[in-house]
């Protein structure tokens, strides 16, 4: 790996070599770019919401296989790097596989990306809504109940429009938001850990190298049959926890028109929030469980109590409301960070021309200098999103061999989508970087692999491949990766998804404007891989 100047030119004429101009606040800084990635990636938000899945199909072995994704996404962080490095450009891989393979491949990309971002945002805004009634019914005695849909759809359209006008004004508060999300990140992740080994652990180290035997369904507390298996049965499932974290590295990219000297600081800021990120998510979880219940059934009394919750009980009450606060923040933090990475992705599109409406989605707020009407229109859709939670069918519904099962909202399914949707964007995006370098690409940024490029990129891949899999495989309703990604829903959603972007791409053709913006002046045989239209 090397970081080192090719290109020299200065970030608003690398932009322009691109063929745009810079219309965005130039702003940010190396710990600014980070904080934002950070707070999407949220070890808070991902472990206070995954503990229960993780601890519940492997045991407290599970906090292993936290090294699993952050070493397979850290190969997937590497590629991103180099080509953020080569294409500073918001956007991030919606750009990247547009200039590596062409038009209408990069703008497939970025449509799986786009949905997933918008659906992400819907799925942290609704996850909070617990925690809001928690701390609002302690505090005030008041009776509301977090799985009322209309509590869920107040307290969520109030965090979007909040989160809505933050970004809007400006890059500089985008980020200053993340930045605090940062040090409450630390005081949620490493604080709890410190405050929990003051209070006393209930098991000594060789507890984390136990199963506790959840890989029999007799003794699982979901009642999870792995017929005994572990590393071929309850760790493929558990594993799950930590692949739901361990992204959102990627909208470095996305800002990388409002960070100073972006083509060295974004590489940078990717491979930091991973292993920032991986290091105290390992040490939260393992404080979690050294802190379970001692005696008998330590995994089946904290699932059955109701998770991390039931672990921080024992704590004061004062503290367990500080607490509260915290992940509060965590989640706005968190789906304010992705908000402001969709919007430059919607931005960037737009500009190109490849969204109904770009010349409204491509504005940008002459003061703030944001992408305002991408915000107010991202913030709608994740609202329709939202709305789904309205939709609970009492019983199973067939659709063909497909069952949608009873008792599961309809925003719970669609957000099924957002990891899977996010890793077949990651895996088209390094595809198209094999396929560019197969073509002779040579990177030009000031990070790029040299030598290691070939193996970093084929690596990047096969572990996406196999998570993909993992995380989509229509196992049976009844199995145990059924309960989490409801059997064929998953690769339903993706279908409908994929089936809606290729009606859009047919009815408006958006690659024929976008071969406009496929040349880069670096490489001379761009103009010659994708012909202007005559």
């Amino acid at each position: 790996m090397l970081d080192r100047p090719t290109i020299s030119l200065g970030d608003d004429e690398r932009l322009e070599s691109l063929g745009y101009k810079p219309q965005l606040n130039r702003v940010l800084g190396l710990f600014a770019n980070f904080s934002v990635a950070f707070t999407y990636l949220s070890p808070m938000v991902g472990i206070y919401s995954l503990f229960v899945l993780g601890v519940a199909a492997g045991g407290p072995r599970y906090v292993w296989l936290t090294w699993i994704p952050v070493a397979g996404m850290l190969l997937v962080a590497l590629v991103f790097g180099e080509l953020a490095s080569h294409y500073p450009i918001a956007g991030a891989l919606y750009q990247y596989s547009k200039f590596s393979v062409g038009p209408a491949y990069g703008w497939f990309v970025g449509w799986f990306y786009g949905m997933a971002l918008l659906i992400t945002v819907a799925a942290v805004d609704t996850g909070v809504v617990g925690y809001a009634v928690d701390l609002c019914n302690r505090w005030f005695g008041t009776g509301f109940d977090p799985a009322n849909h209309v509590t869920i759809l107040v307290i969520t359209a109030g965090l979007l429009m909040i989160q809505t006008v933050l970004n809007i004004t400006g890059a500089r508060v985008m980020a200053r938001v993340a930045q605090f999300g940062v040090y409450v990140e630390i005081v949620g992740t490493l604080g709890i850990a410190i405050i929990l080994g003051a209070f006393g652990f209930h098991h000594g180290l060789g507890f984390l190298f136990s199963t506790e035997n959840v890989e029999n369904a007799a003794s699982n507390p979901l009642g999870l049959d792995f017929g005994g298996n572990w590393w071929t049965g309850a760790a493929l499932i558990a594993v799950l926890a930590p692949v739901y974290i361990f992204y959102g590295f990627e909208s470095c990219g996305d800002i990388s028109e409002e960070t100073k000297d972006a083509g060295a600081k974004v590489p940078r800021a990717m491979r930091w929030t991973l292993l920032y990120g991986g290091l105290a998510s390992f040490i939260l979880i393992g404080a979690l469980l050294l802190a379970m219940p001692a005696g008998s059934n330590p995994v089946g009394k904290t699932v059955n109590g109701g998770g991390v919750p039931f672990i921080l009980a024992q704590l004061p009450g004062g503290l367990q409301d500080f607490l509260l606060l915290l992940i509060i923040f965590a989640f706005f933090s968190c789906g304010t960070s992705i908000q402001g990475a969709g919007s430059r992705l919607a931005f960037s599109y737009a500009r190109d021309g490849a969204l109904p409406g770009s010349s409204f989605l491509s504005r940008v707020h002459p003061r703030f200098k944001t992408p305002t009407n991408a915000l107010i229109a991202g913030g709608v859709v994740t609202l329709l999103f939202v709305l789904l939670v309205f939709y609970t069918p009492a019983h199973d519904v067939h659709l063909g061999f497909i069952t949608y099962p009873a008792n599961v909202n309809a925003l719970l399914a669609l957000v099924s989508f957002g990891v899977s949707g996010i890793y077949l964007s990651f895996l088209l995006t390094v595809i198209g970087a094999i396929i560019a370098r197969a073509r002779g690409w040579i990177p030009e940024g000031r990070f790029t692999l040299g030598r290691w490029g070939w193996p970093v990129y084929i690596g990047g891949a096969l572990y996406l491949v196999a998570m993909f899999a993992n995380v989509v495989a229509p196992t049976g309703i009844t199995s145990p990766r059924g309960a989490f990604n409801l059997d064929w829903i998953t690769l339903l959603v993706i279908a409908v998804v994929a089936v809606v972007g290729a009606i859009l791409f047919l009815v408006r053709r958006p690659d024929r404007l976008l071969r406009q913006h496929v040349h880069d002046e670096i490489e001379p045989t761009g103009a010659e891989r994708h012909p202007q239209p005559t």
